[in-house]
């Protein structure tokens, strides 16, 4: 069964207020409702007195001087990215040039492999490009401040730089987009990768921190378990392709109407991209084949279905 994530679509913050959501940490929604982005990007404000702020959101005046105007009379000292999708870091340079602080990231953004002969990089428009962190951050590095301590994790899937940050004073994870409580990820080649992602949830299912604090959304409770659900849905999506492949040959439009029965047209794009991802994991693993690298346009069958000959 693929549905089966315990969904939490309840969702209370007031766009521009500061609201304290978990010891030492304050959150604050900006007003950019929509299809992948819920009722908008949450914002986070770590400590008190000398503060981080973790993904300071898009490159709205409205959200930018509400975040500002909530540490007035604080000292920002860090600005930490999860990623560099357009709703979660242009809003940086803006903020560092108001407070002086460091970024600290992954890096920049980047496909997650080589693009193909003729692919373009269909997210281009949804990604922040410019983005350069002051700071390189690599997996297990801790970035410190006043009453605070920061666990860089990495946790590639969504994008190929996605970071999340284990804050061990509250016992909580910020999770970026890799989790959230509200919805699956997205996984769009080739911003983002399958086998990635795939390794990113057995990696944080490890971890023990029961809260995560997300990128839209709710926060997640009883996080391990609500990661392993996220691990069993996508096991379900790859038993519903290979399954659909069973019964012969087919494409990733007849996959996605097989397998998103509802779907809402908005999406139909996102989950292209999705069995596409699950299809580039399947290929590389050798259970399913196409004539060429994998792509939206391509013909996919299973690796021991016999070719048709005469």
């Amino acid at each position: 069964m693929i549905d089966d994530i315990p969904f939490d679509k309840s969702f209370d913050l007031i766009p521009g207020r500061a609201q304290e959501v978990a010891p030492r940490v304050r959150a604050i929604v900006a007003n950019n409702p929509g299809p992948f982005t819920f009722k908008g990007t949450v914002s986070y404000i770590i400590g008190r007195g000398n503060v981080a702020i973790l993904d300071p959101g898009p490159a709205d005046d409205a959200h930018i001087g509400a975040l500002l105007d909530a540490v007035r009379g604080e000292t920002v000292t860090h600005i930490l990215v999860t990623h560099t999708h357009r709703d979660h870091s242009p809003a940086v340079p803006r903020v560092k040039a108001a407070t002086g602080a460091a970024v600290y990231a992954e890096g920049p953004h980047r496909p997650a492999r080589p693009l193909h002969i003729g692919e373009t990089r269909r997210l281009d428009a949804s990604a922040d490009m410019d983005f350069r962190p002051d700071v390189a951050l690599a997996d297990g590095d801790v970035v410190s401040g006043d009453g605070w301590t920061m666990e860089a994790v990495t946790t590639p899937g969504h994008t190929a730089n996605h970071m999340a940050y284990a804050l061990p004073e509250s016992d909580l994870l910020f999770s970026g987009d890799h989790v959230m409580a509200w919805s699956t990820t997205i996984v769009a080649p080739p911003d983002g990768a399958m086998s990635d992602y795939m390794a990113s949830l057995q990696k944080l299912g490890r971890r023990k921190e029961p809260i995560y604090l997300p990128g839209h959304g709710a926060p997640v409770r009883d996080a391990p378990r609500f990661v392993q659900s996220c691990i069993h849905h996508r096991q379900g999506r790859e038993a519903s392709i290979l399954h659909r492949l069973a019964k012969g040959e087919t494409d990733i439009p007849t996959l996605v109407k097989a397998i998103y029965i509802g779907l809402d047209p908005r999406l139909v794009g996102a989950a292209s991209l999705s069995v596409l991802a699950h299809l580039e994991d399947l290929v590389a693993r050798g259970i399913v084949r196409t004539e060429e690298p994998p792509s939206i346009g391509g013909i996919y069958r299973l690796a021991d279905a016999r070719l048709p000959t005469g």
